[in-house]
Protein backbone atom coordinates (compact mmCIF):
# COMPACT_ATOMS: atom_id res chain seq x y z
CA UNK A 1 0.00 0.00 0.00
CA UNK A 2 1.36 3.52 -0.83
CA UNK A 3 0.29 6.84 0.62
CA UNK A 4 -1.80 9.24 -0.39
CA UNK A 5 -2.52 13.03 0.08
CA UNK A 6 -6.07 14.01 -0.78
CA UNK A 7 -6.99 17.99 -0.17
CA UNK A 8 -10.89 19.06 -0.07
CA UNK A 9 -11.66 23.23 -0.21
CA UNK A 10 -14.01 22.69 1.69
CA UNK A 11 -13.97 26.74 2.57
CA UNK A 12 -13.21 28.23 6.07
CA UNK A 13 -16.44 27.42 8.30
CA UNK A 14 -16.12 23.67 8.59
CA UNK A 15 -17.02 22.30 12.02
CA UNK A 16 -16.81 18.91 13.68
CA UNK A 17 -20.52 18.31 13.30
CA UNK A 18 -20.83 19.69 10.01
CA UNK A 19 -17.94 17.44 8.50
CA UNK A 20 -19.00 14.41 10.75
CA UNK A 21 -21.95 12.72 8.22
CA UNK A 22 -19.53 12.82 5.64
CA UNK A 23 -16.73 11.10 7.43
CA UNK A 24 -19.05 8.55 8.82
CA UNK A 25 -20.16 8.08 4.83
CA UNK A 26 -16.59 8.14 3.83
CA UNK A 27 -15.86 5.43 6.42
CA UNK A 28 -18.39 3.14 5.44
CA UNK A 29 -17.65 3.25 1.80
CA UNK A 30 -13.75 2.23 2.54
CA UNK A 31 -12.49 -0.76 1.14
CA UNK A 32 -9.00 -3.25 1.63
CA UNK A 33 -7.84 -0.99 -1.41
CA UNK A 34 -8.31 2.25 0.02
CA UNK A 35 -8.40 3.41 3.96
CA UNK A 36 -8.52 6.82 5.49
CA UNK A 37 -6.31 7.26 7.81
CA UNK A 38 -7.04 10.62 9.05
CA UNK A 39 -7.47 14.50 8.43
CA UNK A 40 -6.16 18.12 8.68
CA UNK A 41 -8.06 20.78 8.76
CA UNK A 42 -6.92 24.59 8.20
CA UNK A 43 -9.55 26.96 8.14
CA UNK A 44 -7.17 29.78 7.27
CA UNK A 45 -6.69 28.12 3.66
CA UNK A 46 -10.06 26.50 3.68
CA UNK A 47 -8.97 23.23 2.86
CA UNK A 48 -8.78 19.76 4.54
CA UNK A 49 -5.87 17.48 4.19
CA UNK A 50 -6.63 13.91 4.23
CA UNK A 51 -3.74 11.04 4.39
CA UNK A 52 -4.97 7.52 2.77
CA UNK A 53 -3.23 4.08 2.56
CA UNK A 54 -4.45 2.73 -1.39
CA UNK A 55 -3.19 0.04 -3.53
CA UNK A 56 -3.76 3.74 -6.13
CA UNK A 57 -5.20 6.77 -6.74
CA UNK A 58 -8.12 5.37 -8.57
CA UNK A 59 -9.26 3.16 -5.28
CA UNK A 60 -9.34 6.25 -3.42
CA UNK A 61 -11.34 8.04 -6.07
CA UNK A 62 -13.67 5.07 -6.38
CA UNK A 63 -14.63 5.74 -2.31
CA UNK A 64 -14.72 9.16 -2.72
CA UNK A 65 -17.28 8.83 -5.57
CA UNK A 66 -19.68 6.58 -3.73
CA UNK A 67 -19.29 8.21 -0.34
CA UNK A 68 -19.41 11.37 -1.23
CA UNK A 69 -19.81 12.43 -4.75
CA UNK A 70 -20.26 16.07 -4.40
CA UNK A 71 -17.10 16.87 -2.02
CA UNK A 72 -14.54 18.67 -3.98
CA UNK A 73 -11.02 17.29 -4.20
CA UNK A 74 -7.47 18.00 -5.57
CA UNK A 75 -5.69 14.95 -5.95
CA UNK A 76 -5.02 12.23 -4.68
CA UNK A 77 -1.00 12.83 -4.52
CA UNK A 78 0.96 9.77 -4.21
CA UNK A 79 3.21 10.62 -1.20
CA UNK A 80 7.10 9.57 -2.15
CA UNK A 81 8.80 10.14 1.04
CA UNK A 82 7.43 10.26 4.47
CA UNK A 83 10.49 11.73 6.92
CA UNK A 84 10.63 12.36 10.51
CA UNK A 85 12.36 14.31 12.49
CA UNK A 86 13.69 11.38 14.31
CA UNK A 87 15.42 10.28 11.66
CA UNK A 88 18.04 13.34 11.99
CA UNK A 89 18.82 12.76 15.92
Amino acid sequence: MSKFLVIHPVGSEMTLESGTPLAKSIKAHLTAEAYWRKSYYVPDKGNLYCLWDASSKEAILEVLKKAAPDLPNDGPYKIEMDIHSEDFR
